[in-house]
């Protein structure tokens, strides 16, 4: 990006008002980003100790509520309030503690059970797998079309700059299957199988099957034969509560996913236009690049606090439950600097996003047609 403020102005979407800055106000930009994350990364202490205790206490008596509840699956409410419970347990494993530890963000504690290195989610994708895909190809080249594979997941057209294919016509459909069965999406998203043959082997995809598989039977067998087996002649009430408390996780984690980082006005970028690329340059793109959601504090832990998705793109090393309190701070930076902070409700940005699966399934680009 040196080139990167000047190359900025040929991006591939739309652009929302940032094209205003100079080289040295953007590295100011940057700078007083830097300031924050420093501040709080040299305050964390007790408090944060003392929450994520809390999320992991709430976590796991939800679960074992949730699975006991079940075995009496046969009586209504407590078929409801047992599926209720393990959709809880599900999400906030997967959300609040499973996607931050393996950020790293709770490496400071010197916890082995809340290491990045060590920690493993109750998901169908590897851990290690998952945080190539993530932390390093997704956080390293956010929105980089050719580059971040989350733009699309391999799938979809997300980016008027991705060439468009007959089957995308058909995305409005399939977005919901991959909303369904979510963390099998996640799961399959490092074998990148249309590099087969075309700089990946087909030896190196085959091994990462295999650990897929390893995975993922845990998963299966714990929910859909070992607890449905031991709550006995309620054998369909319990694995009926455990397939809907998976869907409820999958639907919940692709749409706080989806609204992070596909709403109107996010920002896609080139691989040129990111050319030497500086910290706060990065910092820029992060911020251009993402979106975040409006609620209340039980929202936001529920979301894994992604509805910070700024604030965890700029740092997402830290603590997420720090990201409500410093969103303020960020948002006024930007309005300092004339920059856009995305946010808006759940029902607003969701519309947003599936008017892009929408309008991208179909032929054009809406550049050009800008241009004309």
């Amino acid at each position: 990006m040196n080139a990167a403020v000047q190359n900025l102005t040929a991006n591939t979407t739309p652009s929302r008002g940032w094209r205003h800055l100079s080289a040295e106000q953007v590295e100011a930009f940057g700078a007083e980003l830097e300031a924050i994350r420093e501040e709080v990364m040299n305050s964390l202490g007790e408090r944060d100790v003392k929450y994520i205790r809390r999320i992991l206490k709430t976590q796991r008596y939800s679960e074992i509520a949730g699975r006991t509840l079940l075995f009496a699956g046969f009586l209504p409410p407590a078929w409801i309030a047992g599926t209720a419970l393990l959709s809880l347990s599900k999400i906030l494993e997967n959300m609040e503690i499973g996607h931050n530890v393996m950020h790293g963000q709770w490496d400071w504690l010197k916890d082995p059970a809340l290491n990045s290195s060590t920690y493993d989610w109750d998901n169908t994708c590897p851990a290690e797998q998952w945080k190539h895909s993530h932390n390093y190809m997704h956080h390293t080249f956010t929105n980089i079309v050719g580059k971040d594979r989350d733009v699309g997941y391999g799938i979809m057209r997300m980016s008027d700059d991705q060439p468009w294919k007959p089957q995308y016509l058909f995305q409005p459909f399939y977005n919901w299957i991959l909303a369904s069965f979510f963390q099998w999406g996640v799961a399959l998203h490092d074998v990148e199988f249309e590099r087969i043959g075309r700089g990946k082997s087909l030896a190196e995809a085959t091994t990462q099957l295999k650990q897929i598989w390893k995975k993922a039977r845990k998963q299966v067998f714990k929910d859909y034969l070992l607890f449905p087996a031991l709550a006995g002649p309620g054998f369909l009430f319990t694995l009926a509560g455990n397939a809907t408390a998976n869907l409820v996780r999958n639907l919940w984690s692709y749409m706080v996913i989806f609204c992070g980082h596909f709403t109107e006005g996010v920002e896609m970028f080139s691989e040129e236009e990111v050319k030497d690329e500086t910290r706060s340059q990065w910092y820029l793109r992060q911020l251009l690049g993402s979106s975040n959601l409006e609620g209340g504090r039980a929202f936001h832990i529920l979301t894994g606090h992604l509805s910070h998705q700024i604030e965890h793109h700029l740092f997402p090393d830290m603590p997420a439950h720090r990201y409500a309190e410093i969103g303020p701070r960020v948002q006024a930076i930007c309005e300092r600097y004339n920059l856009p902070y995305n946010t808006g409700t759940l029902p607003r940005q969701f519309a947003t996003v599936l008017k892009r699966i929408n309008r991208l399934a179909l032929p054009g680009r809406r550049r050009q047609a800008a241009a004309a």
